[in-house]
């Protein structure tokens, strides 16, 4: 019998899906908007700053397609994932943010990156 994907993990690929097709859909339409509010520099690299959102938009449809699964093995390579770059990119904003001179709106994507990884490797390793 295959083993039943917890509630917890649906949940947090949910909310992952949601808060990546928020940032992503940012990222498409409104680059140059969003830099102006934030001191990203998407307002004067908003083509990078699509690329990156339709990226981003390919991690929420994987998560989504995620969430609609059941069973662990079905889910089982997208929360591997998940677990690696949730992790990673933390570590990158944390360098960034001490050594290469991102605006302080970078904290707001640790703080929400930093949860999720927490979240995701919580429900991986607990399996």
């Amino acid at each position: 019998m295959e083993k039943q994907l917890s509630s917890g993990l649906k949940n947090t690929f949910l909310v992952h899906s949601i808060a990546m097709l928020l940032f992503a859909l940012m990222y498409i339409f409104i680059p140059v908007l969003w830099g102006n509010l934030t001191g990203c520099l998407s307002n004067q690299v908003p083509q990078i700053f699509r690329i990156m959102g339709t990226v981003i938009l390919g991690y929420a449809i994987s998560s989504y397609l995620a969430y609609r699964e059941n069973t662990w093995e079905k889910a089982l390579i997208t929360t591997k994932m998940n677990c690696v770059i949730t992790a990673l990119f933390p570590i990158i904003l944390l360098l960034a943010l001490f050594f290469w001179d991102l605006p302080s709106i970078g904290w707001m994507y640790f703080v929400v990156m930093f949860g999720f990884a927490i979240a995701f490797n919580y429900f991986y390793f607990k399996r």
